[in-house]
């Protein structure tokens, strides 16, 4: 499986509109074959961070979840939101070990 963490921090008057658009491709994303988990997380003492945890299947469904036009509208809308490059930092996970026990 393969997972990425993106890390972004967010201009704080573009907070709320940042998590409205985030939850947004969030829930579009979970609908993909490729996709196994995309949790969208606040950090408990800079309400400005966020880290974006998702899993896919393999590097093939991340490169799909790219392609769809959720993603394109999500990474277009938030791009001037940012107070600094969002960050994606990519992992392979070693448990669970397969996409089968990701879901049970």
């Amino acid at each position: 499986m393969f997972v990425v963490c993106v890390h972004v921090h967010v201009i704080p008057e573009h907070r709320n509109a940042f998590v409205e658009a985030t939850l947004e491709n969030a829930r579009n994303t979970i609908q993909e074959p490729g996709n196994l988990r995309f949790d969208v997380n606040q950090q408990s003492d800079n309400e400005n961070r966020f880290v974006l945890y998702e899993v896919y299947r393999d590097e093939a469904g991340m490169a799909a979840h790219k392609e769809t036009p959720h993603y394109a509208k999500w990474a277009e809308t938030v791009a001037p939101m940012m107070a600094e490059p969002r960050r994606g930092v990519k992992h392979t996970s070693l448990f669970p070990e397969s996409a089968e026990q990701w879901a049970t």
